[in-house]
């Protein structure tokens, strides 16, 4: 017979053994940097690709949807994308008891996503991407993920991934392609009146170091290319449909409110004041929002310079607005340490937030079609005036630099509350570390820019603060709510 100590030692070391054999060993956690890595990847695609900001934010939207529903796939600490976004499908989620590696699933959710949004994107971005993948997989397997976690991970990951491009694919998007627009004719309405030689900067074709330098659609005033460097335009196909580069010739996505949101139940859900009356009267409000521009032109100092620069944010140059605040966000996953749920949560407050901004501005601003400040000020005020940035393809009120930036910062301070730091998303660019007291004074600074680069009225900019700022808050409600009840 054996003795009772000896049964327990033996008991004791068989559970150890089983506990910690490779067939029972859970993964070793998740880490927040890889929510960072996927960001920095997508700012540069957005940048590679010249995608517009509506595209853009669309773009990282989903790719956010799918790494959140990858974590909270196998996290008990993340309610499920059903819960958080209005219309998400119901998504598969492991199995209690089976041994899953949360990154695993979230890599492959995204890869799948993101090889279906992107598949006509360029050869070199799809490498790019599928090399990132690649190395956080072997990453993982380093660290002791074995075979059979790691396939039943990607397994689950491709599963949810699928569910969430068949949801992507019924979210208005493909019904605005192709479609032809004519603006409205008018007095007062916006025309595209930016000279084709303020646009972009080169044509470099995307097999060969050749440059072509008469695309009117790809130059660039010489004065401009030492603060914001070049774009290397690589050519696209005219039968892209769904990474079209911007056309800076054109009108920019009029059809961009037929886009479902993500958490507002309309485009409108937040409103906004008519836009003032066209007048060339000196006493009216247009052209008292005019003369401000043209006067803050005139009057340009450094500082104001440097700040209308550093949040151009230009398609082609940069990863546009879009990644301009999800580099923030990304920074700050970093400085608070978060952890990898955290993150992950503010990764999607933050880019569903600007995706249901661009919605809604696009749809006021293609409601209204108030034209911009180059055409009145030369119209009414200064026949040889030009502002100080190029003046994008769409109409003026209200500003999506002000909608967009509003809403990201009151996504961000949802999530992690208000604070002050520093943003080096541009130094790459060769712009200095900015410093805020906020994320709010930020976002009134990037709005504020708009002006100074002489592109959008005071009152634009107001307007668009308060839309972005009432979408921000119901995104960030909406998550913690969401959360608080899932805690429960």
């Amino acid at each position: 017979m054996i003795p009772h100590r000896v049964r327990a030692v033996a008991v004791f070391v068989a559970v150890v053994t089983l506990l910690f054999s490779p067939a029972c060993r859970q993964p070793p956690r998740v880490h927040a940097s890889l929510v960072s890595e996927w960001i920095h990847a997508l700012y540069g695609a957005i940048r590679v690709e010249r995608l517009s900001p509506p595209v853009a934010s669309r773009l990282t939207a989903y790719a956010a949807t799918a790494l959140y529903a990858g974590i909270a796939a196998v996290s008990t600490a993340l309610p499920p994308l059903d819960r958080v976004l209005r219309g998400a499908p119901a998504l598969p989620r492991a199995a209690t008891g089976v041994p899953h590696d949360a990154t695993l699933v979230a890599v492959a959710a995204e890869r799948l996503v993101l090889e279906s949004l992107m598949r006509e994107a360029l050869p070199t971005t799809r490498a790019a991407l599928g090399r990132l993948a690649d190395s956080l997989v072997t990453a993982r397997v380093a660290l002791g993920v074995t075979d059979s976690v790691r396939l039943r991970s990607a397994m689950l990951g491709r599963r949810i991934g699928a569910a969430i491009v068949e949801w992507a694919n019924r979210d208005g998007f493909a019904a605005t392609r192709g479609r032809l627009y004519s603006p409205p004719v008018g007095v007062g309405l916006w025309i595209n009146d930016a000279p084709a030689s303020s646009f972009a900067t080169q044509s470099m074709s995307g097999a060969s170091e050749f440059v072509a330098i008469d695309n009117p659609a790809n130059q660039q005033r010489a004065a401009n290319t030492s603060d914001r460097a070049l774009i290397l335009s690589r050519p696209k196909s005219a039968s892209v449909q769904t990474m079209p580069a911007v056309n800076m010739a054109g009108a920019s996505e009029p059809y961009w409110r037929e886009s479902r949101p993500f958490v507002l139940t309309n485009w409108n859900e937040c409103g906004i004041a008519d836009p003032p009356a066209y007048s060339t009267d000196s006493t009216s409000l247009l052209y008292q929002n005019a003369r401000a521009v043209y006067d803050t032109r005139v009057a340009l100092t450094a500082p104001q310079r440097t700040t209308a620069y550093f949040w151009a944010d230009n398609a082609g140059e940069t990863g546009t607005p879009v990644g301009h605040w999800l580099s923030i966000a990304s920074q700050m996953i970093s400085e608070r340490s978060l952890s990898a749920d955290d993150a992950v949560r503010l990764m999607l407050a933050t880019a569903v937030a600007q995706a249901d901004a661009f919605i809604a501005a696009w749809g006021y601003k293609y409601q209204y079609n108030l034209l911009r400040p180059r055409s009145y000020i030369r119209r009414v005020i200064d026949s040889t005036w030009e502002p100080l940035i190029v003046t994008p393809p769409f109409p003026e009120y209200p500003s999506a630099h002000s909608t967009q930036s509003a809403a990201a910062a009151a996504a961000i301070v949802g999530v992690i509350g208000e604070s002050a730091f520093s943003d080096s998303t541009s130094i790459s660019i060769g712009h200095a570390v900015r410093r805020f007291t906020s994320f709010r004074a930020a976002s009134e600074e990037a709005g504020m820019s708009r002006i100074y680069g002489g592109i959008h009225f005071p009152v634009g900019n107001r307007a668009g603060l308060a839309l972005g700022r009432c979408i921000g808050e119901r995104v960030a409600a909406r998550i913690r709510e969401t959360s608080s009840k899932d805690r429960r």
